[in-house]
């Protein structure tokens, strides 16, 4: 099965509201507020993983995290994995809970996988959009 993306021309990105968390990386701009409404709503159907706390960051870079928001982080609370690139997961929301994971030596938290056919409607911008379908389609060589 082909996993290749084609242009929608009639795409709209998704409004963005006031207080809405935005995963920023280069030009891709994903509204996870609305990732999380739809996933909590069940109209947006996503893979359940728990993360080998130790195993993720032997793979992946540890990124920059705010210390004084680190305490009030609950670790309970799934991440989200987006597959960015065919067949490589990015946590785009949860890095503080991860972190604050690995810090308390707690093995696994929980995660949702959204895969990259998923992530399109969650886009914030025509640009975006376009900037993706191009990078993805590039990768599946």
């Amino acid at each position: 099965m082909s996993r290749n993306l084609t242009y929608n021309k009639s795409y709209v990105p998704l409004p963005c509201h006031e207080g809405d968390e935005v995963y920023r990386n280069g030009i891709f701009r994903f509204n996870i507020s609305r990732i999380m409404e739809h996933i909590d709503a069940g109209s947006l159907t996503v893979k359940r993983e728990r993360i080998n706390v130790e195993d993720w960051f032997n793979t992946h870079w540890r990124t920059t995290v705010n210390e004084d928001h680190l305490p009030t982080v609950d670790i309970t609370r799934p991440v989200i994995q987006a597959e960015i690139r065919p067949g490589t997961y990015t946590i785009i929301d949860g890095n503080h809970r991860i972190e604050k994971a690995d810090r308390e030596g707690v093995p696994y938290v929980d995660s949702y996988k959204v895969q990259g056919e998923q992530l399109v409607p969650y886009f914030i911008n025509s640009d975006g959009y376009k900037a993706f379908v191009d990078y993805w389609n590039s990768k599946l060589g």
